[in-house]
């Protein structure tokens, strides 16, 4: 079985709107449906669980029965930090997946997920255990030396900028949750699943990515995801 476990538990204060980001809505659909919806229509998805704020489980299942998202099986209050949200999904797959099922964790509020990054994550989690969506670095990064100057750089061709979705086997994945959070490890600041697994010694794999699979923080960036709507309807017209 492969199961979808979304993050949807930010409040989105950086766009500066009055309601969470992943419920902004964008040519009369909210940014979470659109992620949902890549998920929903993608064959080698089983279920989906959703990890959201409190306070919006009624919104969110109504949003579901509107757009037709019936691959969408639990709906899970989240944590005070992204870790702790993803952390709340995963144990709520507890007696519902086997050590062997693929869980596929990935942020709410990338709308703009393909079919073909998601069967390939898929496809990598089942030969080698997990898989997390990658691509290649095309700037150069310098190491400050101080505030003003460098002496070293970072070369690009050893960089690889990850993203969600990312995809484990179940067993692996709850047993690391359960271990980070006794001992403390890989569970603070911006750490995320990939991060946690690398300080737990967990080797990752890469799979494929698309620079479409943006992540709506700001206000750029949703007029970013409309472009790609409006191009893509443009293409289909033509």
């Amino acid at each position: 079985m492969n199961v979808a476990v979304i993050i949807a538990g930010g409040t989105g204060r950086r766009v500066g709107q009055d309601i969470p980001k992943q419920f902004i809505n964008v040519y009369d659909k909210p940014v979470l449906i659109y992620t949902l919806e890549g998920f929903q229509k993608h064959p080698q998805i089983d279920a989906i669980g959703l990890v959201c704020l409190e306070g919006w489980h009624d919104v969110v299942r109504a949003y579901a029965k509107q757009f037709h998202i019936d691959k969408l099986e639990w709906i899970i209050s989240g944590g005070e930090t992204t870790q702790e949200s993803i952390r709340e999904g995963v144990y709520h797959l507890e007696g519902k997946c086997r050590d062997d099922d693929v869980v596929i964790i990935h942020d709410g509020i990338r709308p703009l997920v393909d079919d073909s990054v998601l069967s390939d994550v898929i496809r990598k989690c089942e030969t080698y255990g997990n898989a997390v969506t990658a691509l290649p670095y095309n700037e150069q990064i310098f190491v400050a030396d101080d505030e003003i100057s460098t002496v070293r750089y970072i070369p690009r061709e050893t960089l690889r900028r990850v993203a969600t979705p990312q995809a484990y086997r179940y067993g692996r994945l709850n047993r690391a949750y359960h271990e980070a959070f006794e001992k403390g490890i890989g569970i603070y600041g911006s750490s995320y699943t990939n991060t946690m697994m690398v300080e737990l010694g967990e080797r990752l794999y890469f799979a494929n990515g698309s620079d479409k699979n943006i992540k709506i923080t700001t206000r750029d960036d949703l007029e970013l995801f409309k472009a790609y709507l409006k191009m893509e309807k443009d293409h289909w017209l033509k």
